[in-house]
């Protein structure tokens, strides 16, 4: 969700019921709950101090992510402040997720990104793949769709909708009154729907992305590096993205078939303002294929790298570009300057949610979560997995996609067992659903911003909004049912 300036009143008063009902509910969780408890497994298991203290901050993490009480990021400190006073965990331990491989990953791929915003290359490859399409209405929204898509696999999807937004508003100018406000409302909508399902296709595309990456390998003892999260996310990708597109100009948004009067004109004015290629673009480019090329070819690379990681090659690739100059004056194609825009927020937050993950499994939080869930069993697998994608996306619908994860991919993974499914079943469907919601404007950064340009009446999101959110449901739960899940069993 993204937050408002000014928020209602009823949002007000969320947040301070969230506020205060965080740590209260932490503390008749830690009062309340029992000494032992029967496993899933019908065993009997200890619930000692540091369980108690684990579960009421799951709970006072889980109040203020989802109300918003405070700002998302400073609640993902809590563990380092809970934990070692409590005497659950040490500070070493409790503050070490938060230099999670997983968090470099990031770092790395923030620093391309914003080379690449940089020196003008993203905008770049967005008109050049407009000159491509041709300026048929419905190809340039398919243009303008693949375009955002492939742009927020490697960049911030805010920064990718924010960008083209105004290039979409340049070119609805150019269709009349009649199909023009179609084709503008269906192009406007496009870019934020194709900014989050380009987002599912790479490890770094989207904040759950990486959480669960990292979750699976540390708690479920599963690696997913960046070219097996490709084998998960691109393939749905490329069945959702044109299915997007048949939806928005076929069917919702009937869009003119006639080419647009002056549109090649448009794309190559906005193509000489640029002007010509500039060496911070080759360089970051160059950079950005070599970081591909590497994370593609790690399995191969390790016979001569054993230590090799998707990490240190991101890390390598964004050092890279503090170092290479794009000019005979020194300057590089990166500069701390630049790079101070990193969101760190984003960093922080996923160490919070990977140290509150690894105190639920260490001190048996998880087991407790699990065999709460002993007696629902017995629903076929698909069933399960249908009903927490549905419930996933319709929840991100109002609260923080990263949050979501970072809180039910830990419970989902306990219940997991006595809902008969394997963990990874469930864990998969979870973090692609909190990237895939559509209707309301404060669901994600990229429909706040097609909302905020004035042309996208919220009925209108959200008539095209519920058809993508089940659409979504489908695709990832009969693809991680079916497809994905298996991989990994």
């Amino acid at each position: 969700m993204t937050p408002t300036s000014t928020p209602s009143r009823a949002r007000t008063v969320v947040r301070w019921v969230g506020l205060l009902g965080g740590p209260l509910a932490a503390g008749l969780a830690y009062f309340l709950l029992p000494d032992s408890f029967v496993a899933s497994t019908g065993e009997m298991r200890e619930l000692a101090v540091a369980g108690r203290v684990t579960s009421g901050l799951l709970l006072w993490m889980a109040i203020w992510w989802m109300t918003e009480a405070v700002a998302i990021e400073a609640t993902s400190l809590l563990p380092i402040v809970v934990l070692p006073l409590s005497g659950a965990m040490g500070i070493a331990s409790a503050a070490a997720p938060y230099a999670s491989p997983l968090i470099y990953l990031f770092l790395g791929g923030f620093l391309l990104a914003l080379s690449m915003q940089r020196w003008g290359l993203d905008r770049r490859i967005a008109l050049l793949t407009l000159k491509f399409v041709g300026t048929r209405p419905s190809n340039m929204i398919g243009g303008f769709m693949v375009a955002t898509a492939v742009m927020s696999a490697c960049v911030s999807n805010t920064a990718t909708v924010a960008m083209m937004v105004p290039i979409a508003l340049r070119v609805s100018s150019l269709v009349g009154d009649g199909a023009g406000g179609n084709f503008r409302l269906s192009l406007l909508l496009s870019i934020a729907y194709a900014a989050s399902i380009g987002g599912l296709a790479t490890i770094i595309g989207s904040p759950p992305n990486g959480f669960l990456a990292q979750y699976a390998g540390e708690q479920l003892g599963i690696e997913i590096t960046f070219i097996g999260w490709l084998r998960i996310g691109l393939p749905l990708t490329v069945i959702f993205l044109p299915i997007a597109w048949l939806l928005l100009t076929r069917v919702l948004f009937q869009v003119a078939r006639e080419p647009l009067a002056g549109g090649q004109e448009l794309v190559q004015s906005q193509l000489r303002e640029l002007g010509p290629v500039r060496a911070g673009e080759l360089v970051t480019l160059f950079t950005f294929l070599l970081a591909v090329a590497c994370w593609l070819t790690r399995p191969a690379l390790l016979r001569f790298i054993p230590s090799l990681t998707d990490a240190g090659i991101s890390i390598a690739a964004g050092l890279l570009l503090f170092v290479l100059p794009v000019n005979r004056h020194g300057v590089r194609a990166l500069d701390w300057k630049t790079a101070r825009r990193v969101p760190w927020g984003i960093l922080v937050l996923f160490g919070g949610g990977l140290s509150l993950a690894a105190a639920m499994g260490d001190f048996g939080v998880g087991e407790l979560i699990g065999s709460s869930a002993r007696f629902i069993g017995g629903l076929h697998p698909l069933w399960v997995v249908f009903a927490v994608t549905l419930g996933v996306i319709f929840l991100t619908e109002l609260t923080s996609n990263t949050a979501t994860v970072a809180t039910l991919v830990p419970l989902f993974t306990a219940l997991a067992p006595s809902l008969g499914v394997h963990a990874i079943q469930l864990a998969i469907p979870t973090a692609l659903a909190a990237s895939c919601a559509f209707m309301l404007p404060v669901a994600t950064p990229p429909n706040a911003i097609v909302f905020g340009s004035g042309y996208v009446p919220v009925p209108q999101m959200m008539r095209a909004g519920v058809w993508l959110n089940v659409v979504a449901v489908l695709l990832i739960s009969l693809m991680s049912h079916f497809i994905i899940a298996p991989r990994f069993l």
